[in-house]
């Protein structure tokens, strides 16, 4: 059983591709160029449907296949972990302090 890939495009995409076509129109040009122009967009914008469907589809699935892959092991669900932070500062505006306040305590002493 094979299965028909070719779908009737949307009433909509057809009369968006005879509207596209009917203005692009030259004046020597006649009814029948002008609808088989209006077919060649209509496939065109049946083409890059299909394709953004096509990009959707795979963009779904590897954001499924990441999050499933960032879900934690239960493993790792039995343990307990134990983080310690340490906080470490600079020494510079400790220094900067305490000569800040032995030169007021000096200049308010003389």
């Amino acid at each position: 059983m094979t299965k028909n890939s070719y779908q009737k495009p949307s009433q909509q995409t057809q009369e968006e591709a005879l509207k596209i076509a009917k203005g692009t129109q030259r004046p020597a040009q006649t009814k029948e160029q002008t609808r088989l122009i209006a077919q060649g967009i209509q496939k065109g914008i049946d083409l890059y449907k299909k394709k953004q469907k096509e990009k959707t589809r795979d963009l779904s699935r590897k954001i499924k296949k990441i999050s499933s892959q960032k879900e934690p092991p239960s493993e790792l669900d039995d343990q307990e972990i134990q983080e310690r932070i340490i906080y470490r500062q600079h020494w510079l505006p400790w220094l900067l302090l305490f000569l800040t306040w032995l030169g007021a305590g000096i200049y308010f002493l003389v």
